[in-house]
């Protein structure tokens, strides 16, 4: 029987309301000695209890409202956050497209950065050295690439991130959001790589709001809410359940307002002066 790529068994993490999540292995025992003496009131859980199996080849598609914990469990997935309970395991090394501008050296050259970013994903001089020109080609950025980053726009720093993200040739890749950024003509680029790269065999998880993407690339949905996981099956089983979801929860908020002006406009009526009275007119 075929091995997952990606495991997740009962994982959980914790964030304390206000504070920035960390990731070193001193808060790893740190946090994990204070939920065996009870969570605090001040704390969540964005993902907790969450299992499933994703396996070589596949293309899963994450979905659910923001702040359902879909970009948490990326990280999760990557390593950049650290789980409270449970774990996730994975089989080889992640290529994230996630925070593409992530890593660059805004004084470093776009050059530079490119074999800066490359190096630390784990290619080496020869394998940046070969791709170099795809990189640059793909982000459109001949004129620039010896240029200081920190003179790019916000687009073309995506652009190059990009470009240097799909040359890795790790088996997994993770996509957030990557493809709600440029314009039209680049965005058309980002769907021909992943096409490419899903052809050679990649494993995807896949997070967007568009379902039209969504139904693209992925085979299996994975529907998040309050942390959970409340479907894994098809990317249409998955995105019924969302819309289902999100219906329910509209009409909850407008019944909720309604309650609310309701119990407004009450009060205000008990809080009103009385009427005076009408005088009494003399009778003879």
């Amino acid at each position: 029987m075929e091995e997952p790529i990606i495991q997740a068994r009962d994982l959980g993490i914790c964030f304390a309301k206000g504070k920035q999540k960390k990731g070193r292995v001193k808060d790893l025992f740190v946090r994990r000695s204070a939920n065996k003496k009870g969570a605090a009131s001040d704390d969540f859980w964005p993902l907790r209890h969450v299992n499933f199996d994703i396996f070589p080849g596949d293309s899963v598609g994450v979905i659910g409202s923001n702040g359902t914990g879909k970009s948490t469990l990326l990280r999760l997935i990557t390593g950049v956050l650290i789980p409270d309970e449970g774990y996730v395991r994975r089989e080889g090394r992640v290529a994230p497209l996630i925070a593409l501008s992530a890593g660059f050296s805004g004084d470093l050259t776009g050059r530079e950065n490119v074999n800066l970013v490359g190096a630390l994903h784990g290619m080496t001089n020869k394998e940046i050295k070969s791709k170099f020109d795809e990189i640059v080609d793909f982000s459109e950025l001949e004129d620039f690439i010896d240029t200081p980053v920190k003179h790019y726009s916000s687009g073309m720093k995506v652009r190059l991130g990009f470009g240097v993200i799909t040359q890795l040739p790790h088996p997994i890749l993770l996509v957030d959001e990557a493809l709600a950024v440029g314009d039209k003509a680049f965005k058309k680029k980002c769907h021909g790589v992943i096409d490419g790269l899903l052809k050679e065999g990649r494993t995807l998880v896949f997070v967007s709001h568009s379902a039209g993407e969504l139904k693209r690339y992925c085979k299996r949905g994975i529907f998040l809410d309050a942390g959970q996981v409340i479907t894994d099956g098809t990317v249409d089983e998955a995105l019924d359940s969302y819309n289902e979801s999100s219906e329910a929860t509209a009409k909850r908020k407008a019944e909720k307002k309604k309650a609310e002006k309701a119990a407004e406009e009450a009060r205000k009526a008990a809080e009103a002066p009385a009427a005076p009275p009408l005088p009494v007119e003399a009778t003879t």
